[in-house]
């Protein structure tokens, strides 16, 4: 991952009412995400079926 595939962290730091993060916490997200092997061609393509359902379709579901 590059840091242009990251999303810019927020003014306040930690989503409100969520308990702050430990320091180095999100150093770790990224050793880890950066060790991690790429999504192959599958992977992608189940991920946006996922993220891009129809509202009706999650309703139904759920």
């Amino acid at each position: 991952m590059t840091p242009t595939d990251r999303l810019p962290a927020t003014a306040g730091g930690d989503a409100p009412g969520r308990p702050a993060r430990p320091a180095g916490y999100w150093e770790r997200v990224e050793r880890i995400v950066d060790q991690a092997p790429p999504l192959d061609d599958t992977q992608r393509a189940r991920l946006r079926v996922i993220f891009h359902q129809s509202a009706q379709h999650k309703e139904k579901a759920a």
